[in-house]
């Protein structure tokens, strides 16, 4: 068994739960601002994490799970190193094993989702489709306590008898865990359902680990005094919320709730400082703002496309322009130290100029690609259309494009998973390299606004959770690779 080298005590706490959408890296660190002891991830997939590179991201001081397809799955940074746990959402062994091994140095704690009653979680056997397999939640959570070096914890929702519920967390506590959270509903049950205190008290009262009780934010927690009672209520060791948290994360403050306008600021400054993608904040705040969502603020955010239209709904646009500065500014002392690296223009002995580029949709104005901005400059300059001449890799079937124009070829050094991206990258590796707009979101392009998207250069990219597209970006951010390790909703999930 690998020694603990990180205990994390689970008696008398305060806990942000995991929630889908919300529990990323804005929302823990503001819950720790008001005083939570503890904050848990979003659960994230087994198999999505797998795929993922741990990279250090020299800008933002985070460090990253990345995505083959550059999307950022799950970032963390110091700040938080010593109180985040990672929830997964697993139905096997092994692959837990191997996620907890690639995240464990940059975590407090590892924990399994055995209880969220979405399809989503419940389709592929994990989440509350496990509280039906005691032999695979035995051998998960074994495997875990064996193979980690960190403490290992499971969430839970009650089973429909109390006696088959005691049964199984007696089962669960063998496997040697840290501590078990306990959501007072049965699998069944929506937050409407009055959560069981009595269950969550009969579970304590048997357990001598520490049990987590969850599931008071509609009936019990409206503030933070409200917390200490529901502990009492239900025995526990300490209370893991919610609905309460996503409302106002300011219940876990002492002094009492801060105003809902002062909240929502300070997370709109960390979602911005870490590059959040403004759909995510545009989620927690709407969350946040709830009845007030036909508000003219609510009426300003719903309309933001963008994280500068939201600073700017929330009377941050000057913020988001400093912030702006400064991270474009750590950018280009960034790309000074590894140009070839962070994707500066080089031409090598083919005469072929090269940079790692990547074209992300999200980036750039509704109707503008790359592409098009490339073939109206061409127009312009009465210069013949760019050539572009596209290979796919056998391999691993990824594409690459070289353009081809006034007789100079341009390519981006990172392969991509369709023809129409390798396309587009190859044009953005163009228009960097001699100076000329690309489309970007922030840039002026008055006559490109004018046309209609061309049919050829439709190509979304697809969606990239959590690696936001920020205006006015003028490169893609830089990372340093360490390695890749081995190779959502609500109410608690």
């Amino acid at each position: 068994m690998i020694e603990h080298s990180l205990s994390l005590c689970y008696h008398n706490k305060l806990i942000l739960a995991p929630m889908v959408r919300v529990g990323t890296l804005p929302m823990r660190l503001l819950a720790l601002d008001y005083g939570a002891d503890i904050v848990y991830c979003e659960e994230l997939i087994d198999l999505k994490m797998l795929q993922c590179k741990r990279v250090v991201n020299e800008v933002l001081s985070t460090v990253d799970f990345v995505a083959p397809d550059d999307r950022v799955v799950f970032r963390t940074c110091k700040r938080e190193q010593s109180r985040v746990v990672f929830q997964m959402g697993t139905s096997d062994a092994e692959r837990a094993l191997a996620v907890a091994r690639l995240v464990e140095n940059d975590v407090a704690g590892i924990d399994v989702n055995m209880g969220c009653p979405k399809e989503y979680s419940t389709k592929g056997g994990m989440g509350a489709a496990l509280l039906s397999d005691p032999d695979k939640i035995e051998k998960i959570l074994s495997t875990l306590v064996k193979g980690t070096r960190r403490p290992v914890t499971c969430k839970i929702r009650i089973l429909p008898s109390l006696e088959d519920t005691l049964s199984l967390v007696k089962r669960i506590e063998r496997t040697g865990i840290a501590a078990v959270a306990v959501h007072g509903r049965k699998r069944e049950e929506r937050p409407q359902h009055p959560v069981s205190c009595e269950a969550i008290r009969a579970i304590a009262e048997t357990l001598s680990i520490p049990v987590i009780a969850n599931g008071g934010s509609h009936d019990h927690i409206q503030e933070y005094l409200d917390i200490e009672d529901f502990r009492q209520a239900t025995a526990a060791s300490s209370v893991m919320v919610a609905r309460a948290a996503m409302w106002n994360p300011s219940i876990f403050l002492k002094e009492g709730l801060r105003p809902l306008e002062e909240v929502m600021q300070k997370y709109i400054r960390y979602a911005v400082q870490y590059e959040n993608h403004y759909t995510n904040t545009k989620y927690c705040l709407c969350q946040m703002l709830r009845e007030q969502l036909e508000s003219p603020q609510g009426r300003l955010l719903h309309a933001a496309q963008s994280s500068q239209e939201i600073c700017e709904a929330f009377g941050l646009g000057a913020f988001y322009e400093e912030m702006t500065q400064e991270l474009n500014a750590r950018r280009a002392e960034f790309l000074a130290r590894t140009p070839e690296a962070a994707g500066e223009p080089a031409e090598d002995t083919s005469g072929i100029i090269k940079m790692a580029v990547k074209f992300d949709r999200r980036a750039y104005s509704p109707q503008i690609t790359p592409k098009m901005c490339l073939l109206e400059w061409c127009r312009r300059e009465k210069l013949a259309q760019p050539v572009y001449d596209t290979v796919q890799r056998p391999l691993d079937r990824l594409f690459c494009s070289v353009v081809t124009v006034a007789e100079q070829k341009y390519q981006s050094t990172l392969w991509d998973k369709s023809k129409k991206l390798a396309e587009q990258a190859a044009a953005i590796v163009c228009l960097r390299s001699r100076g000329l707009p690309e489309g970007r979101l922030g840039e002026d392009s008055p006559s490109l606004h004018k046309r209609k998207r061309e049919a050829p250069d439709q190509d979304p990219g697809g969606p990239r959770a959590q690696e936001p597209a920020v205006p006015g970006k003028l490169c893609k951010k830089p990372f340093v690779a360490l390695g890749s390790g081995e190779e959502s909703p609500l109410e608690g999930w």
